[in-house]
């Protein structure tokens, strides 16, 4: 792609953004063998997702425009961390999604625009085994109020949870991603 990148995101070794540093301004599979432990992540511009492991592996942690000057702040569980991929955002801002109970897009429908804090409350259930992004780019997490382990979801159909990256069907809060 030959367009000029308004995206940029620098991960330092160090927290307060000290040490060894790596810049990105686009997809990156495997930063790892520049820094072998990331504690803080400045986001200049745009909106990624990074993983724990190389080529876009293990947990996800999605970040947005601002400082994170320890890793605590991006909700990681630890200081590694190896690839990054920049989200696309579509243009308007329209957001629907909807979730199934059963795998391959079958028993119990389910169908959001709004960010839900408590899946179990609004839909009686704390599992999600197939879903449909109709619209807008959201985040599934593993426990209630946005908390627990993050999934990207961009536009697209995900017959089963592997599909979205996760182990279990386990969502019990989502939101939209804006930009």
């Amino acid at each position: 792609m030959g367009r000029v990148s308004n995206t940029r995101i620098i991960f330092y070794e160090d927290k307060n953004f000290q040490g060894r540093r790596y810049e990105c301004d686009s997809d990156c599979s495997d930063f790892h063998t520049y820094l072998s432990r990331c504690n803080s992540i400045r986001v200049e511009s745009g909106a990624w997702v990074v993983y724990e492991r190389p080529n876009y592996m293990g947990y996800q942690y999605v970040l947005t425009r601002g400082e994170y000057p320890e890793y605590l702040r991006w909700m990681g569980l630890n200081d590694r961390l190896s690839s990054c991929k920049v989200i696309h955002f579509a243009s308007g801002s329209h957001y629907k999604i909807q979730l199934y109970d059963k795998g391959d897009f079958a028993g119990q429908a389910y169908e959001a625009t709004e960010d839900c804090p408590s899946v179990l409350e609004r839909f009686r259930t704390r599992e999600v085994h197939s879903c449909k992004v109709l619209e807008g780019v959201w985040v599934f997490y593993e426990h209630p109020n946005y908390r627990g382990r993050q999934y990207l979801l961009e536009k697209g159909e995900y017959r089963k949870p592997v599909d979205w990256g996760a182990v279990c069907p386990t969502v019990q809060s989502f939101r939209r991603l804006t930009e």
